[in-house]
């Protein structure tokens, strides 16, 4: 069958390589995609904003699967377009895609389904909003309701900071229509973990769990980006919590948006910060994280299209998800600049040596995200660029496989991290 792959980053490229795994697929399409897609699928220059050049692509191509990457798709409701066509998707309707589209629905979930999250409240005007904050004190997070690419989340160490979150977002428009409202909460403090459960209504299977790294530099310092890296598993979250952790996190979600008459069918993915008082959430996302997605599926050891057609055809079981024991690594080499303005255009050199020649390493896959091809060059166009991935017995092993890798690819300017995986290893001690 043909498959349609919705997006354009990292995740993406991931995604379309992992599904062409199966031998249920015959042709991906990718829309828009990037340079990496271009290796593992036909790109179509359809936005993946554009709900109604979707709906025709996908029929037009006879397409037998949509696999939804990114969120903003799916909060302007295409699955339930899709849907209304008759052609499955892999992703939740836009009701239940709001646990990420608004901030002020996902806490109200929580509070409802019993989710432990940082205590809260909504504001519609800026003047209520610093009234509280002078109340409450520092420091606390202030967040902008609506998708914000990532950005619309400010943790504040102090009273002043908090109320210059609220004039940039809720006075300034920095986010436009997305900080309108806003979200006051406060602020947690302990390690982060990123837990996703793939999900079919009523049941789920969990994925291992992972660790993002949102700062842009080493030592969790600088401003925030979409993620210089990811590790999976992350020792914060073993194994045999995973069961406890679900009950926590996901069967209240899934059943209260059930009870809801809006089933979530798709990939749940529970940001937890774990305090001093047991794991609290701070976020949920509806989609793959990026880069998460990439560790992940290196260790996904079951066949992709088969778990998302159970999810969209509500006959999940866990032991459709099966993981290899090894231990998985992303490191993000980003362009200067980035997350503020950034060039494009540079060529990206490397890539083919490290993949299939030379310089070939075992259990390394080079992942492109804001990148694209001209004329027989790749060269970037985003902000992350690539995501370099590897496998290892330990958590030292597989950081130590794909630093060697980051060091035969790049691009004029590129940064990166080198202290992805650190806390793993310090925790696990390998």
């Amino acid at each position: 069958m043909n498959v349609l792959v919705v997006g354009a980053g990292g995740r993406e490229h991931a995604l379309c390589w992992k599904l062409n795994e199966s031998e249920r697929v015959d042709r991906i399409l990718a829309a828009p995609g990037n340079g990496g897609t271009a290796r593992e699928a036909e790109n179509v220059a359809v936005r993946d904003d554009d709900i109604d050049g979707l709906i025709a692509l996908a029929k037009a191509e006879q397409v037998g699967l949509v696999v939804v990457g990114p969120e903003a798709p799916l909060v302007a409701g295409l699955a339930d377009a899709l849907a209304a066509e008759g052609i499955p998707c892999f992703g939740p309707c836009a009701y239940a895609a709001q646990l990420e589209g608004s901030k002020a629905f996902a806490k109200d979930v929580m509070r409802a389904a019993g989710v432990p999250t940082a205590a809260y409240q909504v504001f519609d005007e800026p003047e209520a909003a610093r009234a509280y904050i002078r109340q409450k004190g520092a420091p606390l997070v202030v967040k902008a309701d609506g998708l914000a690419a990532g950005k619309g989340v400010v943790v504040a160490k102090t009273v002043d900071e908090a109320l210059a979150a609220i004039d940039d977002m809720m006075v300034r428009k920095s986010f436009g229509a997305a900080g309108a409202r806003v979200v006051v909460e406060e602020a947690l403090s302990g390690e982060e973990a990123s837990f996703l459960a793939f999900c079919d209504g009523e049941h789920y299977a969990l994925l291992p769990s992972a660790q993002d790294h949102k700062a842009a530099y080493e030592g969790d310092t600088g401003p925030n980006t979409g993620g210089m890296g990811a590790y999976s598993p992350a020792p914060v979250l073993p194994q045999e919590k995973y069961a406890e952790t679900a009950e926590l996190c996901i069967r209240p979600i899934l059943r209260h948006l059930a009870a809801s008459g809006h089933p979530f069918k798709g990939v749940l993915y529970a940001g937890l910060m774990f305090t001093k008082d047991g794991p609290m959430v701070l976020e949920y996302n509806v989609r793959f994280g990026d880069p998460e997605c990439q560790p992940l599926l290196m260790r996904l050891d079951s066949d992709l299209v088969e778990i998302m057609f159970a999810c969209a055809e509500g006959r999940l079981t866990p032991d459709m998800v099966q993981v290899k024991p090894e231990t998985a690594i992303c490191v993000v080499l980003a362009a200067p600049g980035y997350p503020g303005s950034y060039p494009k255009g540079m060529e990206i050199s490397g890539l083919d040596a490290i993949e299939t020649g030379a310089d070939k390493l075992p259990g390394v896959k080079v992942f492109q995200a804001g990148t694209k091809v001209e004329a027989d060059r790749t060269v970037t166009s985003g902000g992350r660029v690539l995501g370099v991935t590897a496998l290892g017995a330990t958590l030292a092993e597989a950081k130590a496989r794909a630093y060697e890798a980051v060091a035969k690819v790049g691009f004029e300017g590129c940064y990166f991290r080198r202290d992805i995986g650190d806390k793993g290893i310090a925790r696990s001690g390998q």
